[in-house]
Parts: structure tokens; sequence; C-alpha cells
């Protein structure tokens, strides 16, 4: 099975509600597609969304990079070589992960295809079907207490609530969430890097004088700031998740190796796809640290890639993979079927998507 063309386009999918954190709205996902094309007829497709406030990557720095650099190396090269195909992605360029993320999905679907095999299988196989938590927008406190009802009433059991935006209402919001959510739900909050280390650890000191309850709090200071996050987690009762602090599988050794944090999360744009997922799953399996696979706001191609590497392994232990039912609709043919908090891995071969509902796809050539 030889490469013989990658094709990019582009999705538009609305959200059902805007989506808000202490870094950005957004009203729709606008995610560029990758497809990547052989001599044998197979497909494999990937996804990159530009995140550009978080990852640096935007939709003209993505179909740049898999254009210019990525897609002119991968022509010709045979899939069943893996490890040199990965490879070759990986080094064809430096940073722009997004971009490699979603090249480096196209190419495990395609592997997995040539085998016959559903890619969680051929990772690991440790399980079927996971359970996501769902995001809960940063807005007043009584938006974000009718959104926790709401969820709730649709069967989530864990809220992943947004904060950072004017600091001083935060413990407030999450009174509200709490007090609308009931007490048996887990409740986990995600700062998105808008808080100072002392100023995150007295927020979080008055949540837990509160009896708010909380789960984890994702990073909560700079995503460089690693003393900062260090200190935050010697200084806080609430267990510390480590996301934008995170780019690669370096990155997070050196938080384990310094106990930087309790928890990493790991997101495929982030670290530059399932390749690199796996480095840091091995150390954080070495050092006895759970990990979260979460997602950027996507589309289902990419959570996809990430539901069948959840399945794989047991080392993930949360999920944060709402993208899907975060938009209004699906027109992405195949793959993971998304039922609300619960995710069933498709058995399919390769990531098991078949293509997109008509004129969805729109290809840049």
């Amino acid at each position: 099975m030889k490469i013989t063309k990658v094709r990019l386009g582009t999705i538009s999918v609305p959200l059902r509600v805007p989506f808000k954190t202490a870094l950005r709205r957004v009203d729709a996902v606008n995610d560029v597609i990758v497809e990547i094309l052989t001599d044998t007829g197979e497909k494999g497709y990937g996804e990159a969304p530009p995140t550009g406030v978080i990852t640096g990557d935007t939709t003209g720095a993505i179909i740049g990079a898999i254009q210019d650099h990525i897609a002119p190396k991968l022509i010709g090269l045979n899939i069943d070589c893996f490890e040199d195909v990965i490879q070759t992605v990986q080094s064809a360029i430096v940073h722009n992960t997004s971009a490699k993320a979603a090249v480096d999905m196209a190419l495990y679907d395609l592997y997995g295809q040539l085998y016959h095999i559903p890619v969680y299988k051929l990772l690991g196989g440790a399980r079927k079907t996971i359970t996501t938590d769902i995001t809960i927008s940063v807005n007043s406190p009584e938006e974000m207490a009718r959104d926790a009802r709401d969820a709730v009433a649709r069967g989530y059991d864990t809220l992943k609530t947004k904060v950072g935006i004017d600091p001083s209402l935060d413990v407030e919001r999450l009174a509200a969430v709490r007090e609308a959510a009931g007490p048996d739900i887990r409740i986990r909050i995600d700062a998105n890097q808008a808080w100072t280390p002392k100023q995150a650890v007295r927020i979080l000191d008055q949540m837990e004088e509160k009896g708010l309850g909380l789960e984890l709090v994702e990073q909560p200071v700079k995503g460089t700031d690693f003393d900062g996050l260090k200190y935050v987690t010697e200084n806080s009762f609430v267990p510390v998740l480590a996301d934008e602090a995170v780019f690669s599988p370096e990155d997070a050794l050196r938080i384990m190796q310094h106990h930087a944090a309790d928890m990493i999360n790991i997101k495929l744009m982030k670290c530059g796809g399932l390749y690199n997922a796996q480095k840091i799953l091995a150390a954080a399996e070495v050092y006895g640290m759970e990990c979260m696979l979460g997602c950027m706001l996507e589309a289902k191609v990419s959570v996809n890639a990430a539901v069948e590497l959840a399945c794989a392994k047991q080392i993930i232990t949360r999920i944060d993979l709402d993208g899907p039912v975060l938009c209004r609709e699906d027109p992405i043919l195949g793959g993971a079927v998304f039922q609300e908090k619960d995710i069933t891995v498709s058995d399919d071969p390769g990531l098991g998507i078949r293509g997109f509902e008509a004129g969805r796809l729109v290809y840049l050539d």
C-alpha cells in the first residue's frame, strides 16, 4: 500500500451554544481535513482544528505545513514501513503539531486498514466503551448553573467547568454550578492558564472551604510557568492536571520527574498525534501517573482518533472528548458512536471513518 496523493479540505460544523473559555469564544468548528490516497484504493482521514491561541496553529499554517513540508515527503512511501513513514512526518517540519497530528492519524487509519484491524486493537484493545465529561463554558453564574442543570438532565455525571474570566467571580460560578448539579456530580475546573500561582492557591482554597468538592483543576497557571505549576501542585489540596504545559513527551517527562502536576492531559493536537501520545503514555505507566485524554474544539474525525487511543490504554483514566456532542450536527460518516456521555469505538478497520455527507467536505484542490 503506497501513498499516491494527499488532499486537503475544510469542514464547518455549528456548535449547539457558543464555547467560551478564558482564552477565546467559538461559534462553529472550522477544521482542516486530510485525506491520504493509496495505490490500493484505501483512504485515510485526519483532522486539525486551528487553535492559534493554544497551539499557535492557524488554518493557513496547518495547510501550509502539510502542503509545503509534509505531503511532498510522503508520496511513494509504503504504509507497511510504518515507523519510517511516521518519522518522516515528525521530522518534516518543527512545531506545527496540529498539522502533524492530522497526517499522523490518517496514516494510522491506513495502517489499520492494511492489516484489517481497528486502531484501538492495534494499540492495546483495553476496552470498547468510554465515558466523557461535558464542558460548561464560562459565563455568568446564573448561565453556568442553567447549563449544568441541562447537562445533568442529559445524563452527564462529570462536568468540566471553565473559569478564569474575571477570577473574582470564579468561586461564585463554581458554587452556582455545584448547587445546580447536586452533590453526586463530579466537577472538574479548567482555568486555561488564567491565574497566577498564588491566586490559584487562594481561589482553590476558597472553593475547598465552601465544600465544592472539586475532582481536579486543569492548567491553573501559564503553560510556560513550570515553577508556578509545581507551586500550585505542592500547595493545593485540589489535584492538578497539566494541559498547556505538555506539548511533547519531553514536557510530560519533566513534569513527571519533578512532580510538577498530579496528572497529565494528552491532546493529539498538542503532541503531534498518536505516535507521540503513546510515548507520553509509556512514561506515565513507568511513573504511575494517571492521564486524561482530551481534545480541542474538534469535529468527529480527530476526536474519533483520540477515542481509539482512549480505548486502547488503561493508564488513561479520565476522558474529555466532548467535541462532537458540543456540535449541532455530525456530517461525518462512520467512526465511533457518541451517545451523550457514552462513546463506543468502531470495530471497522483503521479509524472506521467512511467519508462525509454530500457537500460538507470542501476540497482545496
